[in-house]
């Protein structure tokens, strides 16, 4: 391949490209309908030349033929009084008459055929734009549609990537895993304590607190204070009458 041709090639697929770019094709489909709308009043105004064509020949043609009447009226009157002359004066007007109105018959019939297939192609066109603006329109619909559909997808991608539902499950995670931190913590302290040691302090302040309740009684006269042996604490052990065994010398 030649260079002109490479650079030619390259030009049109730059331009072709800045042309798709800036091509929007909302905005033709709708100067298109406006196209199509337009070209009705120019048609009907072409149909109305044509009309105006077949009127003008259809009235010439009657006037020829009227005249033709005419010319053979004053032909024969011409004849029956022996006016051979003036016969044949009017028989020349009467044969250039003829070749008019032949002419004009020939005319006419192919205005009246170029104002019928005017009809026909007007009939044509209004069916073919008719069906052409109902698919552009539909074309539109459905670009207004989709337009809406990509405005409610973003938004649901929005949500589902960059919003409520990106951060909701992060969020739940965290506040689980700061949860399960704090109870291991916590049973980690309490595995610390000597529990044992507070039940026994515990015991100890229930009997001293019976005690008290007790000397309470027995100070307001309700009932005896009780004895060293009916308290919690265990009695002494009693003297015993026996003599402790003799130590043995030491040798």
């Amino acid at each position: 391949m030649s260079l002109w041709k490479r650079f030619k090639r390259a030009i049109r697929a730059l331009f072709g490209k800045a042309v798709e770019a800036i091509e929007d094709p909302r905005l033709i489909l709708e100067q298109n309908i406006r196209d199509l709308n337009d070209q009705v009043p120019k048609m009907n105004q072409h149909i109305a030349s044509v009309k105006a064509t077949v009127t003008l020949l259809e009235r010439e043609l009657a006037k020829s033929k009227k005249e033709y009447e005419e010319l053979i009226a004053r032909v024969k009157a011409a004849l029956a009084q022996n006016r051979e002359d003036l016969a044949e004066q009017y028989a020349l007007r009467i044969e250039k008459l003829k070749q008019s109105i032949a002419q004009t018959q020939v005319e006419l019939e192919a205005a009246q055929k170029a104002y019928e297939k005017a009809l026909e192609i007007k009939k044509l066109f209004m069916r073919e734009k008719e069906r052409k603006i109902q698919e552009a329109r539909a074309a539109l619909q459905q670009y207004e549609r989709a337009q809406w559909q990509a405005k409610i997808a973003e938004t649901f991608e929005k949500f589902e990537v960059g919003g409520i539902d990106q951060t909701h499950d992060e969020m739940v995670r965290r506040l689980q895993e700061k949860a399960a931190q704090n109870e291991a913590r916590l049973e980690l302290a309490l595995d610390s304590i000597d529990t044992s040691r507070l039940k026994v302090e515990e015991e100890m302040e229930r009997i001293q607190a019976k005690d008290s309740l007790s000397r309470l009684k027995a100070e307001l006269g309700l009932e005896m204070p009780p004895s060293p042996t009916n308290s919690e604490y265990p009695p002494p052990n009693p003297p015993s009458d026996k003599e402790p065994p003799a130590k043995e010398p030491l040798l």
